[in-house]
C-alpha cells in the first residue's frame, strides 16, 4: 500500500469519526476543500461512496461504516504502539486529549497545568470543553473529567479536586423586590436561572438536602443557559436566582455583590475525578499528568 493510500484512509477515518469536514480538516491542518478532494479521490479509486453529505451533517454510508469498523481499530493500535515508544525516551512526551466541564477547567485543571507544563515541555495537552457526559472511548479522548458520582464502573479514576457544593445566590437588587426564600420549596415563587445539560438537553433539577433526605426542586424563570458562568453573570445582573458552585460565588458574596440563601440546605458533592479506560496503556506523559492533577489533602 502506498503512502498516499494510507494518508487517504486516515483522512476518511477523521471525517467519519468527527462527522464533520470542518473539524477533520482542522485536525490535519488543511483546508476543507483539500480534504473533500482527498475523499472524492479515495471514493473514485475504490469505486464506492463512503460518505453521505448534507448541508448540516456528514455520515458514513453502509460501505463507509464497514470500512470504518474494519480499519479503524488497526490504525488505533498503530497509534498506541507509536505513542508507547515514548517510554523509551528520557523525558515524558506526547499529546494528551481530555474532555472536561468548563468549571473544572477554570477551577482545577488550568491552575495545575500552569505549574505542570513548564516542567514537561515535550508534553502537549489538548483540553476540550464538555459539559455533558461524552463517551471518551468513542470520541478517542485519553481521559475525561467528571464528578465522582458520574463515573462509570469500568473506568480507572483519580480524584483531582475536593468535595464541593453549590450556592443559591442573587444580586442585592433582586432581594429588594423579592422576599428571600426560607426553604427550597419557596423557589417555585422566584425567577430562577436554569441550566440545561448540553448532552441530554434536560434542565438541571436543583438538589437540596435536609437531615439526609434529598429534596429536588424544578425551578422556572426567564433565562436558560448551558454554561454555568453565564448563570453567574445573569445572577450578578439581577436577572434572578442562580445555583452555582460555591467557589464561584464566594468572591462576589464577600464584595457584597451577591447574597446567599438556603445555605444550610445545600449538600456537598463528590469532587471532580480524572478517569480513563482500564485497558489504556499509560505512557510516562500520562502518568506524569495524572500525578500532577491528583488532589492532595
Amino acid at each position: 500500500m502506498s503512502r498516499q493510500n494510507v494518508n487517504d484512509l486516515l483522512a476518511f477515518l477523521a471525517v467519519a469519526r468527527e462527522r464533520s469536514f470542518t473539524r477533520a480538516a482542522a485536525r490535519f491542518g488543511i483546508s476543507q476543500s483539500a480534504l473533500s478532494h482527498t475523499i472524492r479521490q479515495l471514493e473514485a479509486r475504490l469505486g464506492v461512496r463512503l460518505l453521505t453529505r448534507t448541508t448540516r451533517a456528514v455520515a458514513p454510508t453502509e460501505a463507509g461504516e464497514r470500512l470504518l469498523q474494519r480499519i479503524g481499530p488497526h490504525f488505533d493500535q498503530i497509534e498506541i504502539e507509536v505513542d508507547a515508544l515514548n517510554e523509551l525516551r528520557e523525558k515524558p512526551a506526547g499529546t494528551i486529549r481530555m474532555s472536561a466541564p468548563d468549571y473544572a477547567i477554570s477551577s482545577i485543571l488550568w491552575p495545575k497545568l500552569k505549574r505542570f507544563l513548564p516542567k514537561y515541555p515535550d508534553i502537549k495537552v489538548e483540553l476540550l470543553l464538555d459539559n455533558g457526559l461524552t463517551d471518551i472511548v468513542t470520541e478517542r479522548f485519553d481521559a475525561g473529567i467528571r464528578m465522582g458520582e458520574q463515573l462509570a464502573k469500568d473506568m480507572i479514576s483519580a480524584r483531582i479536586g475536593p468535595d464541593f457544593r453549590f450556592a443559591v445566590v442573587g444580586e442585592k437588587s433582586y432581594f429588594a423586590e423579592h422576599p428571600a426564600p426560607e426553604k427550597p420549596q419557596d423557589l417555585v415563587q422566584h425567577n430562577c436561572i436554569n441550566y440545561r445539560f448540553p448532552t441530554s438537553g434536560a434542565l438541571y433539577v436543583w438538589e437540596f438536602e435536609e437531615n439526609g433526605r434529598e429534596i429536588k426542586i424544578r425551578v422556572d424563570g426567564q433565562l436558560v443557559f448551558n454554561n454555568i458562568f453565564h448563570v453567574l453573570d445573569a445572577a450578578l445582573a439581577g436577572r434572578g436566582l442562580g445555583y452555582v458552585p460555591e467557589e464561584m460565588a464566594l468572591p462576589h458574596i464577600a464584595k457584597g455583590r451577591l447574597a446567599r440563601v438556603l445555605e444550610g440546605w445545600s449538600p456537598y458533592w463528590d469532587g471532580y475525578h480524572l478517569y480513563y479506560p482500564s485497558r489504556r496503556q499509560s505512557s510516562p506523559a500520562f502518568v506524569a499528568l495524572v500525578d500532577a492533577l491528583r488532589h492532595r489533602d
